[in-house]
């Protein structure tokens, strides 16, 4: 059986480790260790932050390992998750389909969103976890005429414990993330090794032969008849520039800012995060409590109980470029113009609840869905295997957007990892 090299396994690589598995035998290198979500009582961060430990995002790390944060030239922290199911461990389990950029190139998700929609457990029915301030927030978008939606979730929310920690990781096994997919794999015969951070694809004749990955202090050669790579928005680039195959100088990283105002006893800080969604042009709106921002904001100060935040997620212009280690990402004027409408659209739903506007506060601007650094174009419709790569080089990640949803994009990198997964040949290889 041919041998196939599963790089990542976050969203991309564990749909497509799953699909593979079986036509194929399956390898997944995997950079980080076995997540842990943060179980440490979240009173920690809230006495180091008064004591004045805490002010880069970047010690994120240091309280929860799992989560790293990298800061751009601009002061934006872009944060990524580093362990098995990668990102969609702190993700807040969103399933919106998202694939309009894909269907103007022709091509076409339908099936695997529909697939998806069957195999994981998606609903938008966790009304009954709003607190009274998310219930009174969403009348106020509807009377606004905002065209408010729940969100659909991936997971089993009947048994939610309204913790507030899904982008922490669940602590209860609630939230749905590609963990999941990846014990499927394994349960099917693929192997799962962690600790192997790929640093780039090994080829011979413009065919690829393998990958070299770093274990630690040492390096090894893994060889296979495919590689997929799905190692993120970021990590994907990096291999392949150190493979010698020329990626876009255009990166996009779905910029988050969280608009926050007072409400006595609102509890955002213990309930499920993006319980609804108003979508405008070029951003969307959503309740959210910014962790982040109230560990390293000095701005969000305590009670956290009393902050409720309205995130906007930003559609932003995809450019920028990866350098080594270093994120290189600045916001357009343009960019800065769409952000301006939304604070102050979020400014005008806090004062509809009875805030002024001169009470409201800024989150930090921090982002995580990167991509578009090797983006598809009409021709590769048709075979969803990117020109530049050798032929038995596929990418399976956000790599691949033409350009920013401004929008959750798990469950359309899935859609898209299986799509091509479904497109390879085993016999022409």
């Amino acid at each position: 059986m041919k041998r196939v090299l599963v790089v990542g396994s976050g969203a991309g690589g564990a749909a497509a480790a799953r699909e593979l598995q079986g036509r194929f035998q399956v390898t997944v290198l995997e950079a980080g260790s076995e997540f842990r979500p943060f179980t440490t009582s979240l009173r920690v961060p809230e006495h180091a932050k008064r004591a004045g430990l805490l002010f880069d995002p970047r010690e994120i790390s240091l309280l929860f390992p799992a989560m790293r944060v990298h800061m751009t030239g601009e002061g934006m922290a872009v944060v990524r998750a580093r362990g098995t199911g990668g990102t969609t461990t702190i993700a807040t389990a969103n399933a919106l389909r998202q694939d309009q950029h894909f269907r103007e190139l022709g091509i076409d998700l339908s099936q695997a969103f529909s697939e998806l929609e069957k195999s994981i457990p998606i609903s938008a029915d966790h009304g009954h976890l709003w607190r009274p301030a998310t219930k009174r927030c969403f009348s106020t978008c509807m009377t606004m005429k905002l065209d408010p939606f729940p969100t659909p979730k991936m997971g089993r929310f009947e048994n939610c414990r309204n913790c507030g920690r899904c982008v922490l990781g669940c602590p209860f096994g609630i939230k749905w993330d590609s963990r999941e997919f990846l014990r499927e794999a394994v349960a099917r015969g693929a192997r799962l090794e962690t600790g192997a951070e790929v640093e780039s694809v090994v080829t011979s004749g413009g065919e690829a032969m393998g990958v070299m990955a770093r274990h630690g202090l040492k390096r090894s050669f893994h060889p296979a008849d495919l590689v997929i790579l799905a190692a993120g928005g970021l990590g994907t680039p990096r291999i392949l520039v150190n493979s010698g195959i020329e990626v876009e100088p255009r990166l996009f990283v779905d910029p988050v800012l969280c608009v926050a105002a007072r409400h006595p006893e609102a509890g955002q800080n213990r309930e499920i995060p993006m319980p609804f969604i108003v979508q405008r042009r070029g951003y969307i709106v959503s309740p959210y409590f910014d962790h982040l921002s109230s560990f390293f904001n000095r701005t969000w100060k305590q009670p956290f109980r009393d902050i409720f935040s309205l995130m906007i997620k930003l559609a932003d212009t995809p450019r920028g470029h990866v350098e080594g280690r270093s994120i290189r990402k600045s916001l357009t004027p343009e960019d800065h113009d769409v952000l301006s409408e939304a604070v102050g659209l979020c400014t005008d739903i806090h004062s509809s609840m009875g805030i002024p506007g001169d009470k409201v506060f800024l989150g930090t601007v921090n982002a995580g869905h990167p991509g578009g650094m090797l983006p598809f174009t009409p021709a590769e419709a048709r075979t969803l295997h990117h020109g530049r790569l050798p032929g038995n080089v596929y990418v399976a990640d956000s790599s691949l957007f033409p350009d920013s949803l401004g929008n959750p994009p798990m469950l359309t990198i899935m859609a898209l990892a299986i799509t091509i997964s479904r497109r390879i040949d085993c016999d022409q290889l």
